[in-house]
């Protein structure tokens, strides 16, 4: 997300607390909140996805999804 996006969302916040925003401005900062959570949700899995964890025998394995059933160990 550019930072000029977060300023303007950060810019209706402030806004929002000094007085009630108009229909537009309602609509664009749910729009720009919706954004930030996206770009948020991505940049964490991507980071959970270049994750390894590092076990005390020196075994490394990269992390599973959630909803990728675990195999047990045979």
């Amino acid at each position: 997300m550019e930072q000029s996006r977060i300023d303007r969302l950060n810019e209706l916040a402030r806004l929002k607390k000094e007085r009630q925003l108009t229909e537009q401005e309602r609509a664009e900062q749910t729009e720009l909140q919706n954004e930030y959570l996206a770009a948020i949700r991505m940049n964490l899995e991507t980071q959970l996805e270049n994750t390894v964890v590092v076990y005390p025998d020196g075994t490394r394995k990269k992390l599973a999804r959630k909803d990728t059933p675990v195999r047990p160990k045979q």
